[in-house]
């Protein structure tokens, strides 16, 4: 271990809502980590703004999900509406499923909350190493770990670390990732955008119709906190660096809106879509946007980024503690790569159906309809009903057994040039307790969901557990839980059968009696 600085068990590049969720999740495995982000200090930007119910339901399990909402807009801002100027009519309306009101699959609720208050309730959750303002400027692979070049930007001093793992979790324009070689697919840039931060006053229009996004003619509006704040987002301008922002979004909200926009920030951004070709490279990992640039219709990104880490840290915990070998890490990318592609065809998806229902809207009123006419939804409630995707993800690799006891052959890899057709089969879930998928949420008799259940080891559910305590013995940390015997033919199990759930709540196998 010469030549390095300073050693650790994993350097995490990246201090986003994924890297900082990896913080958390490893720091509760009890594993070292050193987080670096080359920015000054956590996003003051609002950037993504939902947190989906599986995001939740992993913040549940790092004891966050209760701060969270406290700091978050109230459930009825679960909601997309669509008005021809943020002063008129809505012509159309869709709800964000499991965000406007509780879904019976899942103990918890997404929320819409800013990522500048998301960060730091994720800051407060571990008390392990974390230095701003330092940024990765190479790296380079040995046979038993990873030494990183870190440069302070403030000071301009060089160190060295060796890592025996590392996580990218440095964004669309990852360096690590470009480091690497490793090559995308997918549509790549898709535009330029702009946020503006503004004040306004803007109450009359949006009090008695909340929502989280008013979609327009003239961009998107959507409230920053539950206190105030509002921002629009549309098009970069061509000569952006002389644009009167506060002038633009004024004209925005309409002729007869009268208000005066107070900008407080401006950020410009390129909408990304791809897929990492590969997410893994030795010891280096992928995770987030470096992994896979989700567009934003559908607030699929951040989402898709935290339950990565959610994948991979117990997997690299495993590795690292000695009760799992390496090649456990490959699971990882056979587990989220198909996701990651499946989730970047439902947001285009997504991006569709929005300007279906604005050129809808074109059509009716170029046809002389009266304005405060409603359109007809082009996909009746589908958009932002995303429960199929975001709960029913299903896992087939080396760590997930059949219900005979083998290891299920890997999907086919997908790329965003197959068929379309199950674009929106992400819209349905049916809970399930076959192998791969999460373990479905039932209340146990101690008032806890079957997802409480699940954290730092694995979870053995069985309405028999006396009798496998005295017959099982793992290399690995193990709980025996109690199933209701009212789930047992729910489940499949039977009076003696057990599920093995994995410490990312994904149902690792499924046995009908005694192993």
């Amino acid at each position: 271990m010469s030549g390095a600085d300073a050693e650790v068990a994993v350097l995490i590049v990246g201090g986003g809502p994924v890297g900082l969720t990896a913080r958390a999740l490893l720091a509760r495995w009890g594993v070292p980590t050193l987080l670096v982000e080359k920015h000054a200090e956590l996003s003051p930007f609002p950037r993504s703004r939902l947190v989906n119910v599986r995001s939740m339901e992993i913040f549940r399990q790092l004891g966050l999900a209760a701060r969270i909402t406290a700091a978050a807009f109230a459930p009825e801002y679960g909601r997309a509406r669509f008005r021809d100027t943020l002063y008129d009519r809505d012509f159309a309306s869709a709800a964000m499923v499991g965000v406007d009101a509780p879904v019976p699959e899942s103990p918890e609720l997404g929320v819409l909350t800013s990522q500048d208050r998301l960060e730091p309730a994720l800051l407060s959750a571990a008390d392990t190493p974390l230095r701003f303002g330092v940024e990765l400027t190479a790296l380079a692979e040995e046979r038993d770990g990873v030494v990183a070049v870190l440069l302070d930007r403030r000071s301009g001093a060089r160190a060295r670390v060796r890592a025996r793992y590392v996580i990218a979790a440095d964004g669309a324009h990852s360096t690590v990732r470009e480091r690497l070689g490793i090559d995308t697919t997918g549509p790549g840039a898709m535009g330029d955008f702009t946020t503006v931060v503004f004040d306004a006053d803007l109450g009359r229009w949006s009090a008695r119709q909340p929502a989280g996004v008013y979609f327009t003619a003239h961009g998107s509006f959507g409230p920053v906190h539950p206190e105030g704040g509002w921002l629009w987002f549309g098009p970069t301008p061509g000569d952006a660096a002389r644009t009167d922002w506060s002038g633009l979004v004024s004209r925005a909200l309409g002729p007869g809106a009268d208000v005066r926009a107070d900008v407080r920030r401006v950020q410009q951004w390129v909408m990304h879509a791809f897929v990492a070709d590969h997410f893994r490279h030795g010891r280096i990992l992928l995770a987030g946007d470096a992994a896979h640039a989700i567009p934003p219709i559908g607030g699929l990104g951040m989402n898709t980024g935290i339950a990565d880490v959610h994948n991979l840290c117990w997997k690299l915990a495993g590795v690292l503690r000695g009760w799992a070998g390496p090649g456990l890490l490959d699971t990882y990318a056979a587990e989220r790569v198909p996701v990651a592609h499946r989730t970047l065809r439902q947001a285009v998806a997504n991006a569709r159906l929005m300007v279906q229902v604005q050129e809808r809207r074109r059509e009716q009123l170029r046809g002389g309809a009266p304005e405060r006419d409603r359109i007809e939804l082009p996909w009746s409630e589908r958009y932002f009903a995303q429960l199929g995707l975001v709960l029913g993800a299903a896992y087939r690799s080396a760590a997930v057994l059949d219900g005979d006891g083998t290891r299920p052959e890997p999907p086919r890899p997908q790329r965003e040039t197959d068929t379309d057709a199950d674009a929106d089969a992400g819209t349905d879930y049916v809970p399930t307790p076959r192998p791969g998928h999460r373990m479905p949420h039932l209340w146990l008799a101690d008032g806890r969901s079957t997802l409480d259940a699940c954290g730092e080891w694995f979870t053995l559910l069985t309405p028999d557990p006396a009798r496998w305590e005295h017959e099982t013995a793992t290399p690995w940390p193990l709980r025996i839980e109690s199933l209701p015997s009212e789930y047992a033919d729910l489940c499949g199990l039977g009076p003696h059968g057990a599920l093995l759930i994995r410490p990312d709540g994904h149902i690792g196998a499924l046995r009908h009696g005694m192993p």
